[in-house]
């Protein structure tokens, strides 16, 4: 059960920015399961008994998502708002889907909460935001796209010009169903003077009398940056200044994000007691990565200092967002996106996945530390044999742990073709893994705890950065997944309970 290597596609959150596809309809697909449905219960089924869907990983039951948008915790429940298109399975008519969860494992899907406006400010595309609670409403503040002109176009691709603005929704419903537009942007252009390349992804939050917006912004030649508001209420904003900024590589592309040129998807907060090592957290994407600093924010000019940066992932994961769970924690969520073909995943019917939830913390030196959320333990169905440092994880599902006492490697593949490997070095205090190479602090322990799920596989190593990988085969059974430790380490493996019967309620 060879695996077909992986095709590496330029596939990015805006469907202008895509490559040219370049691979056949039925690569990367199931043996059998590139023909098209005649019927609904056909289609259904089909995509039940795809091995590759994931069973314990949140995804619409059908068509494309990316983005995860507005998590919230709300009379008792999470919701997760998700970019979605609900026609086909690639990038299109942006939507927010919208599921519901009492422990952010388990997910029922709600209907559409966002659609775009023909005519109005999102009439292209309801792109992505964030949610706060105040009382008993919610607000989702999210960027709206209509088709423009050059003059006001934040989008330029040669063939689309594109306007963004900041608007405005909000629900008064207990389980967030319902949901009114404002009609016009609540920040209608970016601001004046600068040579942006681009304006949208707004996050919010609430210090003292005042709200705060950023939105992910870039200046032309000079690089990526985080556009800072403040408002009294969330409809009228007044523009402060840069919270932050970087620096562009100096290679045009034609995607600022790919470049460096333009940050996506900006998320700061607070996180842990400044008294104990706390301090602020900025995360945003670029260049087809997810960076994270921390530092100290300057709250009378409302300015982030930096002290340390880092990558937040080194593989598939993309335009996190994060909210405070029911216990006050900094939970993450990432868009996992696929690696293979726009026309495998048509014939697939469905794209792309919520990341599994991760815990953030702050150690006391400023470096960001992050755990799969502890409560998914409750998945697991049973022990699986560990028989000289080697386990098997079947059909693609599992979970394992590898803590090592000294140096060590952490091998996984399908039992013929190996699909990652990471290692440790004792003497550096460092892991290796994908050519890049991440140094653990002192009481740092050196673990690598991962999860297989039906095509991807999400890895946390040393607790200090994620490793979400994509892999595909062409058989109707998914493959066994082969885990094996050499060196000094110990492992423990366990069988996932899959969150739907039939792989579409979740």
């Amino acid at each position: 059960m060879k695996l077909e290597r992986v095709v590496r596609m330029a596939f990015t959150r805006r469907k202008f920015c895509w490559s040219a596809v370049a691979v056949g309809a039925v690569a990367g697909l199931p043996r059998g399961m590139g023909a098209q449905a005649g019927t609904e219960a056909a289609l259904e089924a089909r995509l039940a008994g795809d091995p590759m869907r994931p069973q314990f990983h949140l995804l619409p039951a059908r068509n494309w998502m990316n983005d995860p948008n507005g998590p919230i915790y709300f009379k008792g429940h999470y919701h997760m708002f998700f970019q979605y298109n609900p026609l086909a399975a690639v990038w299109g008519d942006m939507s927010w889907g919208h599921a519901i969860s009492k422990d952010m494992m388990h997910w029922e899907h709600l209907p559409v909460a966002m659609t775009p406006t023909p005519g109005g400010p999102d009439s292209y595309g309801c792109f992505s935001g964030s949610a706060i609670a105040v009382g008993e409403r919610v607000y989702a503040v999210y960027t709206g796209t209509q088709k423009s002109g050059d003059a006001l176009a934040t989008i330029r691709d040669g063939a689309n010009n594109v306007e963004e603005s900041q608007c405005l929704a909000w629900s008064d419903d207990p389980q967030l169903v319902k949901w009114t537009k404002d009609p016009e942007p609540v920040v209608a252009r970016p601001p004046a003077g600068m040579k942006i390349t681009g304006f949208r992804d707004p996050s919010v939050w609430r210090q003292g009398e005042w709200y705060y917006m950023t939105v992910g912004s870039g200046v032309e030649d000079v690089g990526g940056c985080v556009l800072l508001y403040r408002g009294k209420d969330l409809k009228s904003w007044e523009y402060l200044h840069e919270l932050t900024s970087g620096e562009w590589d100096g290679k045009k592309t034609a995607n600022p994000v790919g470049d460096g040129e333009m940050w996506e998807c900006p998320e700061f907060f607070a996180l842990g007691d400044p008294a104990h090592g706390g301090g602020h957290v900025l995360i945003y994407s670029t260049q087809g990565k997810v960076f994270w600093e921390s530092g100290v924010m300057d709250e009378a000019a409302m300015k982030f200092q930096p002290r340390k940066k880092g990558e937040l992932d080194w593989g598939a994961f993309y335009a996190p967002k994060t909210q405070l769970d029911a216990e006050g924690r900094r939970i993450l969520w990432g868009w996992v996106p696929e690696k293979r073909s726009e026309a495998a995943m048509t014939a697939a019917g469905w794209s792309g996945m919520m990341s599994l939830p991760r815990v953030l913390t702050l150690d006391a030196k400023g470096v960001l530390k992050m755990e799969t959320l502890p409560a998914l333990a409750e998945l697991r169905a049973g022990t699986i044999a560990v028989e000289g440092m080697r386990a098997t994880l079947p059909r693609a599902t599992g979970e394992v742990l590898c803590t090592g006492s000294g140096d060590f490697s952490l091998s996984v593949s399908d039992g013929k073709e190996e699909l990652v490997r990471v290692s440790y070095s004792a003497a550096r205090r460092e892991f290796a893994a994908e050519g890049k190479t991440i140094a653990l602090e002192p009481g740092d322990a050196a673990t690598v705890h991962g999860f297989v799920d039906g095509s991807v596989m999400e890895l946390i190593v040393g607790g200090r950065v994620g490793l979400t990988k994509r892999f595909y085969y062409t058989e109707t059974v998914a493959p066994d997944i082969v885990v094996v430790a050499d060196g000094a380490a110990r492992m423990e493996a366990w069988r996932v309970k899959a969150i739907s019967g039939d792989r579409l309620s979740s």
